[in-house]
């Protein structure tokens, strides 16, 4: 959770999948904005990649990319914007939005951190890195991490999200070329993107069991939100 929170069992649940799709196609359109080829644009290349691992129709993803690039009718303009602030019991957190209309959205926050604490901008950034993260996992038995995050140029690696799965990060300038040099040290790529790492991350252990539903619901409620792409928090493991 150090890197990005999770909410638990949500994999499985019916509508989970549209919900991925959804925010797949909302970070489709902005990368198109720099061009529908995803050959000459590396940021669109990692995303449609991604959305195809986890079949995305194809209709669907062509759709995000008309949308996002201005082709056709159906042009759609959404804004990044990053709300910082704390969860219950000073867990520090960053969510990441992408919204076609920040006079929705903002307010929609200001609600959802009255259980927690709405920060200015810079509040809580100073205690997270800005990170490319790629999750991948083993394409053979032979592959060694180690030598993997070294020759593709990461800058270190973590167990991953899902067991049997490796989160290597990156100086966000590398993210693409790591991914690009990862398959070739005998990793299969699963997701590629720039997040927040907490350089401090709580141990969860410090805080009660009551304390840890707590930040778990606050969580779950902020990352429910349409418009919020991606949360990370400072909790480790």
């Amino acid at each position: 959770m150090g890197a990005q929170w999770k909410a638990k069992g949500k994999a499985q649940a019916a509508d989970a999948r549209g919900k991925l799709f959804g925010k797949l196609a909302k970070e489709i359109m902005v990368a198109a904005r720099s061009g529908a080829d995803p050959a000459g644009n590396a940021r669109l290349r990692l995303v449609v990649e991604q959305a195809r691992k986890v079949s995305m129709p194809k209709d669907t993803l062509e759709r995000a990319i008309k949308k996002g690039a201005g082709i056709g009718d159906e042009a759609v303009n959404f804004e990044h914007v990053i709300y910082e602030g704390f969860a219950p019991h000073r867990v520090a957190v960053m969510v990441e939005c992408l919204t076609d209309n920040v006079n929705r959205t903002a307010p929609e926050m200001r609600v959802l951190f009255r259980k927690g604490q709405l920060g200015t901008s810079g509040s809580v950034a100073w205690d997270f890195d800005h990170v490319g993260m790629i999750e991948a996992e083993p394409a053979n038995a032979g592959a060694d991490v180690e030598l993997a995050a070294i020759e593709a140029g990461a800058q270190d690696f973590e167990a991953g999200e899902e067991e049997g799965t490796t989160l290597f990060l990156t100086d966000p300038t590398d993210l693409d070329l790591v991914s690009r040099a990862l398959p070739a040290q005998g990793f299969t790529v699963l997701s590629a993107k720039l997040g927040y790492k907490a350089k401090n991350p709580i141990d969860p252990a410090s805080l009660s069991a009551e304390q840890l539903e707590e930040v778990e619901n606050f969580l779950a409620a902020i990352d429910g939100n349409d418009d919020v792409q991606n949360v990370f928090v400072s909790l480790a493991g």
